[in-house]
């Protein structure tokens, strides 16, 4: 979301933020940059006249809103799962897939029942409130402002497409884990992770009166709420859970890297929605978003494949999979507030700065982190955010305003960055711990060697 969603809800109509060119200007003044009080009518206060004027709901806003909600369901089911899936070996294919989608499911629910509520109706900094709990008072003319004043969308579209960034998030953990959890606890840990972690730093980044976004951070799409929570409480889960049976030891190669590529593509195809997606209109500023997604992720595929041909002597499909992953995840909280040249160069960092991630990064921390959430959407979410606040700037290319202030932009980035890992970290390890005493984390070793598939699902993905 620009500089942050800055929703602030006023009866059932959500008032919002406008757009990072003009929320990027008040980096050198960040108490300016907080959102006017909920209670704020949503038109100008300046023009009472049009303040009773019948808000504009654009049929190709609502229609984009939908296509784009629709990529995101795609990132996670299919997308994520076969990416996942392919990356793990063939008697655990099914305990990926189904975790990813069951996860999804779960917390699309959840989001309705009382995330929605929490991370964007009122609150103060840090949790917004139960007034719609249950989507109470949302109904189908309930509407939400776009970042054009008067024009507005269906805030049940809005709920729908925040819901599917929860879910995903979510399903991004369980890759640290693969091939070794009760399907149990990833459930529970999921629901106390969301409830306490999730909708908290959402609520911190994106709503008008969250701590984060009154501080000025910039996150368009979720490098902090979404990649840097998920890689964090990924590395945690990875310490926690314990290495895999057989590590360093057996062959625990991808079972099909055609899937791989192919849940990569669907991925890639998918972000669009995610990205563009919002800016919550179909304008110039969703455009800006598009083209930035499609060269990053480009740029970060040659740079990964690039790193790895030089160090290694080959490049990789998987590679190059992971190069895109990495340019899709470091541009998302950059894609509204930077140029295309930006893009390119935060996609060209990405690729050789998420190689590092998987290969040395991962020796020095020594975690079995079995499908590199962390060394790819962990890492990839900090260098993306740290960067935004670099690219952002006019003389950059970006959409900052005349007083931007690299220096001090970056700062507020290392903020919410710091503060993300910490609050992720400390959340993600009470929540295992309570797993575990309440499910057991781990299978046997039996269960773990015969795979996933059959002793957790009864079913094998291949016969």
């Amino acid at each position: 979301m620009i500089a942050g969603l800055g929703v602030a809800v006023t009866g059932s109509v959500i008032a919002q933020d406008p757009p990072a060119a003009e929320a990027s200007s008040e980096v050198a003044a960040p108490a300016e940059a907080a959102p006017a009080p909920a209670a704020e009518p949503v038109a100008a206060a300046e023009a009472p006249a049009e303040a009773a004027a019948e808000p504009t709901v654009d049929k190709g806003d609502v229609t984009w809103m939908m296509v784009a909600t629709l990529l995101v369901v795609m990132m996670a089911v299919p997308g994520l799962a076969l990416f996942y899936g392919g990356l793990v070996r063939a008697k655990n294919m099914l305990s990926v897939l189904m975790q990813v989608m069951t996860v999804f499911s779960l917390i699309a629910v959840l989001w309705a029942v009382y995330g929605y509520s929490l991370a964007f109706v009122g609150g103060g900094a840090v949790y917004g409130s139960f007034d719609a709990v249950f989507l109470k008072g949302i109904t189908a003319d309930s509407l939400a402002a776009t970042f054009t004043d008067g024009v507005m969308i269906p805030e049940l579209i809005f709920v729908a497409f925040q819901s599917t960034f929860a879910g995903i998030t979510c399903a991004l953990i369980v890759g640290s884990f693969a091939e070794r959890i009760k399907f149990s606890a990833v459930l529970l840990f999921s629901v106390i992770w969301f409830t306490f972690c999730y909708i908290p730093i959402a609520h911190m980044v994106w709503a008008g009166n969250g701590y984060l976004f009154g501080k000025g951070a910039l996150d368009f799409a979720g490098g902090t709420v979404v990649h840097i929570n998920a890689g964090v409480a990924g590395l945690v889960g990875a310490y926690v859970v314990g290495k895999r049976v057989g590590l360093g030891r057996e062959a625990m190669g991808p079972h099909s890297l055609t899937l791989t590529m192919v849940g990569a593509s669907l991925l890639w195809v998918g972000w669009f929605g995610f990205n563009a997606g919002s800016n919550l209109e179909a304008t110039s500023g969703a455009t800006l978003a598009f083209i930035n997604t499609l060269m990053a992720t480009a740029a970060a595929v040659l740079s990964w494949s690039a790193t790895e041909a030089v160090l290694r002597g080959k490049a990789s499909m998987l590679g190059a999979a992971s190069g895109a992953v990495a340019g899709l995840v470091a541009i998302t909280p950059a894609c509204g507030s930077v140029g295309v040249m930006g893009a390119i160069v935060i996609g060209l960092i990405s690729g050789i700065a998420c190689f590092w991630g998987v290969t040395g990064l991962k020796r020095m921390l020594g975690a079995d982190d079995s499908l590199d959430v962390f060394g790819v959407h962990g890492l990839g979410g900090i260098v993306g955010a740290i960067l935004t606040g670099v690219f952002a700037a006019p003389s950059l290319g970006g959409t900052g305003g005349d007083d931007f202030s690299i220096g001090g932009q970056v700062l507020i980035q290392l903020e919410a960055v710091v503060i993300t890992i910490v609050w992720s970290g400390v959340v993600a390890l009470v929540a295992f711990l309570i797993a575990k005493a309440v499910t057991g984390l781990r299978v046997n070793e039996e269960e773990e060697r015969e795979g996933l598939d059959i002793t957790s699902h009864g079913e094998a993905a291949y016969n």
